[in-house]
């Protein structure tokens, strides 16, 4: 029997793959994409890095212009709706068939998320109580998956795998909590007409779920021809289309797990049958014909919901993040002291996500645990909790996400992302030595 063949390439691909497959790639991505932006917006090219992402690009015919948006208009509103769209299909997962699926082990995490929500907006609240920086309210709310999750992995075996799930589903909840509040109050002027239509499509995607339709094809042309033009047009943030498209993908599978094992045994069988000659470079076309279904057998057990989080999550996770860091994170640090605390928007977002987080987080936990509600999962302690809490104070790309929606104000939104950064880095570091310190 002849070994698997190796190729030069191989040297090259294989250890951007393994790299790729980590768990923390995707917020040392990150983390690199906000060091490059930072290093350019205070940098001799600054002007330039700032005009670029203020170009236009549309479509144009009979000489009218359609959808002709900045190019940061199109990172925010039109990539991170794929980021919204594979965080739909995670919390659809989830809650069909993961750590939310289970009442009794969910309530604690979604509790905590809930606290973690809730205590942030009202310090923020408390500090700006009035004007347009009041607008600002739910910048403290979110947790930034990658990055809380990537400083968890780093501490790998240290860390009982109960507690990577806890914060794995409080981040997700809490996302959750940032798209209905996104929907509800970041959005503009709302046109009923263009969300009628594009609440027409989800109803069109999610008729086609229930008939049995698992062709991705089918939810690509009306999630985003129909559902994603429509709501971009409305008013309501794009962004809520996305995981309005994502609620209607069938997250079911056509076959059961014996049946596929019956299956695909059978075309082994069929395929060693045949006169196998690996000196010959390619196949018969017998060979081809068992191999196509196989595969049709393949894609038969595995969700079309599931199928499209595995095949885009490395672009959301490589490309669409990083993007929206370098567009969004760049910001000058020449701001004077006077001019960053002219308003209690920075300290409002600082304190909110770093005291908010933790009391909220570590506050409703231990109640419930106290009052006996739920218990604690297992392997977590009062240290790593709080540990959990400090790094959901990371309130990255969520965060800078609603910051660019509540503010049309330049000095505001430098403001909170000051304070987003803050709270960040001592969150993620104070989180890292607390979790990672021996018992």
């Amino acid at each position: 029997m002849s070994e698997e063949k190796k190729y030069p390439i191989d040297k090259v691909t294989y250890p951007i793959q393994k790299f790729i497959q980590q768990e923390k790639a995707g917020g040392i991505v990150l983390g690199i994409s906000v060091i490059i932006a930072l290093f350019l917006a205070n940098s001799p090219w600054s002007d330039q890095y700032f005009e670029f992402f203020q170009h236009k690009i549309g479509l144009q015919f009979n000489g009218e212009s359609f959808l002709n948006y900045s190019f940061i208009h199109w990172i925010n509103d039109g990539l991170m709706a794929i980021f919204f769209f594979v965080l739909g299909l995670e919390l659809k997962r989830e809650i069909v068939g993961g750590e939310l699926s289970n009442p009794r082990k969910a309530l604690l995490p979604i509790a905590a998320a809930f606290g973690g929500v809730v205590v942030p907006a009202i310090i923020y609240l408390i500090l700006n109580p009035t004007g347009e920086v009041s607008s600002g309210w739910g910048i403290p709310m979110a947790t930034d998956i990658a990055f809380a999750l990537g400083v968890l992995y780093l501490l790998g075996s240290k860390i009982p795998l109960s507690l990577k799930i806890f914060l794995t589903a409080l981040a997700i909840v809490d996302d959750l909590v940032a798209v209905l509040v996104i929907a509800f109050f970041y959005t503009s002027e709302i046109s009923f007409v263009s969300l009628s239509i594009g609440l027409g499509f989800v109803l069109i995607m999610f008729i086609g779920n229930k008939m049995g339709v698992r062709s991705i094809l089918f939810y690509a042309f009306f999630g985003i021809i129909g559902v994603w033009i429509a709501f971009l047009l409305s008013g309501v943030h794009a962004t809520i289309a996305a995981v309005l498209a994502a609620f209607t993908i069938p997250a079911d599978m056509r076959i059961g797990e014996n049946a596929y094992i019956d299956k695909i045994q059978h075309y082994l069988k069929k395929f060693k049958a045949m006169d196998a000659n690996d000196e010959i470079p390619t196949l018969t076309n017998e060979q081809l014909h068992i191999l196509d279904k196989a595969k049709e057998g393949t894609k038969e057990i595995i969700p079309p919901l599931q199928r499209l989080e595995h095949a885009m999550h490395p672009f959301v996770t490589f490309i669409v993040i990083p993007l929206f860091a370098l567009a969004n994170a760049g910001i000058s640090l020449s701001i004077d002291i006077e001019q960053l605390f002219s308003t209690n928007v920075a300290m409002g977002v600082t304190l909110g996500l770093l005291l908010g987080k933790v009391i909220g987080v570590v506050g409703v936990t231990l109640l419930l645990v106290k009052l006996k509600v739920a218990p604690f999962p297992e392997g977590m302690n009062i240290r790593n909790l709080f540990g959990i809490g400090l790094l959901a104070a990371i309130g990255f790309t969520m965060s800078l996400f609603i910051t660019s929606l509540a503010f049309t104000e330049e000095v505001y939104m430098t403001q909170a992302k000051i304070g987003i950064f803050t709270a960040s880095l001592i969150g993620g570091v104070l989180g890292y030595m607390l979790l990672n310190k021996k018992n």
